[in-house]
């Protein structure tokens, strides 16, 4: 930990002096070895965390857009930016670099969560240390080697496997400057503790139970198509999942009847050869473990599920998909996250209720309304207690679009212009006339 420190910290007073040109220049060529190396890399995360190959290579995908995004707009978001002074003179914000960062990224989107990190911070002239997840050193190590191909220097991107004690001894150590980690609510709270003890910048991305809030639909087979396609993707492993489903009395039991018949019938899969038919597993033994329990709890206080909640026995980590309804506040999965493809279901009587249910949650990463008429469903995603509202699709995805949230899932952003505006020292130069 003292080495990799004391590299990024030599690191950063070179880095920092190298023009926003050449930086920019290998942002673009870690973009093209993102998408030149595709095969391999989707691969890769398919076999350490079960993610379906095609959302794998959508992955790659993506991690290669953020890249060149920022490559092409670093010069308009890290522009000086004149205002106006009531003394005469002039006086400018200036966009500068930090120093080295820390980022502790999660399983569940191995190259997308480091590439929303990394890309602006790069750009900008932080040095990165990386600690990935435990369970995809793989694909830990193969970012690294694409970052290097590039041409990043020595000390200005390191990955390191810490144990969580190093993790705090580098935290306090004053060589770094801040933090950013995605991860679960505990892990949060305790690097929010020690980035503050020690005076540094941090941004959480915490999780979420997000609502998804279905008040009409002129097809709902196909409204509910949207859903179940999104509840299911990454075998529900994501951050920003419809975790709670909301649906008006009107449609509700077809609604529901149409989400069954989708979960009825699957069986587990290869993941690096699904068909329609089959599932992939979930990341761990683990997951599926507090994924069945969370379940059997709210069953077992009279919850109904209408399919899926099956596991694999010791042949993998696999949960079927499922559909449960009548889940109720006593009940764990009312409250927690479920951290898997699992599609609650709750009935709504009116645009009101709705919108409690969906607030009635410690959490507020994002939320999306549905609606034929959509300045109804704007009106209900404007009162979401959320970082990210949608209307009438899943989620607004790109690498232009913020990301992050409030309540309990964190704050920061990540992604979009206010990607670049996390870590910088957005330092007044003031000279006088």
């Amino acid at each position: 930990m003292e080495a990799v420190l004391a590299a990024a910290t030599e690191a950063f007073a070179e880095w920092k002096r190298t023009s926003l040109e050449s930086r920019t220049r290998t942002a673009l060529r870690i973009s093209e070895l993102f998408a030149e190396r595709i095969d391999e890399l989707a691969r890769t995360i398919s076999i350490e965390m079960g993610k379906p190959l095609s959302e794998s290579e959508e992955e790659v995908e993506f991690a290669s857009a953020i890249f060149a995004y920022y490559a092409e707009k670093a010069a308009e978001l890290t522009a000086d930016r004149e205002i106006e002074s009531y003394s005469g003179g002039r006086a400018v914000i200036e966009h500068l670099p930090i120093g080295p960062l820390l980022g502790i990224m999660p399983w569940n989107f191995p190259y997308y969560q480091v590439a929303r990190f990394v890309a602006p911070n790069l750009i900008l002239g932080n040095p990165i240390i990386l600690k990935h997840a435990e369970s995809c050193p793989r694909s830990a190590l193969a970012i690294e080697q694409i970052l290097h191909d590039a041409g990043v220097p020595v000390g200005v991107y390191t990955n390191i496997f810490a144990t969580h004690e190093q993790v705090a001894t580098m935290i306090a150590d004053p060589r770094l400057r801040g933090i950013s980690l995605t991860g679960s609510e505990r892990a949060g709270a305790a690097v929010a503790e020690q980035a503050g003890a020690h005076l540094k910048k941090v941004v959480l991305e915490l999780g979420g139970s997000d609502p998804y809030i279905v008040l009409d639909a002129e097809d709902v087979a196909a409204a509910a198509d949207t859903a179940w396609e999104t509840r299911v993707y990454n075998m529900g492993q994501a951050c920003n999942s419809n975790k709670r489903i909301i649906v008006h009395e009107d449609i509700y039991d077809v609604f529901v009847q149409q989400l069954t018949v989708r979960a009825a019938g699957l069986r587990p899969g290869d993941p690096l050869a699904l068909t329609s038919e089959t599932y992939s597993p979930m990341s761990s033994r683990g997951a599926v473990r507090l994924l069945k329990e969370q379940v059997d709890d709210a069953v077992s206080k009279g919850a109904r599920l209408h399919a899926g909640g099956e596991t694999s026995g010791s042949s993998g980590f696999y949960y079927s998909p499922a559909v449960l309804t009548g889940v109720t506040p006593e009940m764990r999965a009312y409250s927690e996250e479920l951290f898997g493809p699992v599609a609650v279901v709750y009935k709504c009587r009116s645009d009101e209720e709705a919108i409690r249910l969906a607030n009635e949650s410690q959490y507020g990463l994002g939320g999306a309304v549905f609606s034929v008429d959509t300045e109804r469903a704007a009106a209900v995603a404007s009162q979401l207690e959320v970082g990210m509202a949608s209307v009438n699709t899943p989620a607004a995805e790109g690498p232009e679009m913020p990301f992050g949230g409030v309540k309990n899932s964190g704050y920061g952003r990540e992604l979009g212009p206010l990607g670049m505006d996390e870590f910088v020292n957005k330092r007044l130069l003031y000279i006088a006339d």
